[in-house]
């Protein structure tokens, strides 16, 4: 498998990582509504869920980041650069061949073939 197809795995799983993190993690405002009684029974503790997935987001941060500035890296360092423009000059100018090295000609159509027009 080339590396690039393997670091953009990663790039994504990264990228629903954080999301689902995010999304996760409650607002600064949240905490007064705990005070009322509605945050008496959580998982990780008082504050400890906080720390716990804003500990996670930004190591997931760092490795998306680095992730991002791998794949600069081999974008910009590649052996046969890719530019639409000429793939498709190329395209064009190579003669469409056959499996037996002819060039292919296209068939007129009979009049027979052809549907009355209505």
């Amino acid at each position: 498998m080339n590396i690039g197809v393997i670091l953009l795995v990663v790039h994504v799983i990264l990228a629903l990582g954080i999301i689902t993190l995010i999304l996760l993690q409650r607002g600064k405002g949240a905490s007064e509504g705990a005070t009322f009684g509605g945050g008496a029974s959580t998982v990780f503790g008082a504050s400890g869920s906080s720390n716990f997935l804003s500990k996670t987001t930004a190591i997931l941060a760092t490795g998306f980041f680095i992730n991002s500035l791998a794949l600069a890296y081999l974008a910009a360092n590649r052996e046969e650069a890719v530019n639409i423009v000429d793939t498709i000059e190329e395209t064009i100018e190579a003669p469409a061949e056959n499996l037996d090295g002819e060039i292919p000609v296209p068939v007129e159509a009979e009049e027979s073939d052809v549907p009355p027009a209505e």
